[in-house]
């Protein structure tokens, strides 16, 4: 994870694998459910550590950093991820059901996501770079790493059946 050398970079490269392992399962879902099954258990636990990354290690770095936590950004992102559980839950669900009929909660989660992501994109992530030195990054993709190897938190949902 170090050789990135910038928030915004590892983070929008994270949003795109994340973008192509739900467009994997979209596309698969009515043709080869055990594939696409596959795909979004892999795009749900991706989109979970993700977020746990964020909330975890870069929220509470922007707050230290600027001296803004209620009211801001990661106020208005924080309610933003639990809007965007709810709605992968609702997928979730029909996944563990092999149900394909998962169009309307799609629409909703890809809506959420696309405007999240944009926010964090061109506001929040290169805030974050301009904020913090080589350094701190490099602290934070190590923590990030680290996260990783321990089971990044309580707060990723289980799988089961998905």
């Amino acid at each position: 994870m170090s050789e990135q050398k910038t928030i915004t970079a590892f983070y929008e490269q994270d949003h795109d694998r994340l973008d192509e392992l739900f467009k994997t399962f979209q596309q698969l879902k009515r043709f080869d459910y055990p594939k696409a099954k596959d795909a979004f258990k892999e795009f749900k636990l991706g989109l979970q550590r993700h977020i746990v990354w964020e909330e975890d290690i870069l929220f509470p770095l922007w707050e230290k950093e600027t001296g803004i936590k209620e009211g801001g950004a990661t106020s208005v992102m924080r309610t933003e991820h639990r809007q965007i559980g709810q709605h992968l839950e609702a997928i979730h669900q029909k996944v563990i059901d092999q149900n394909p009929d998962s169009d309307q909660e799609e629409q909703a989660l890809l809506a959420l996501l696309g405007s999240h992501n944009m926010k964090e994109e061109r506001v929040l992530y290169p805030g974050i770079d301009r904020v913090t030195s080589a350094e701190v990054r490099e602290t934070v993709f190590h923590d990030m790493k680290k996260s990783r190897r321990n089971g990044t938190s309580s707060a990723v949902a289980s799988t089961d059946g998905a």
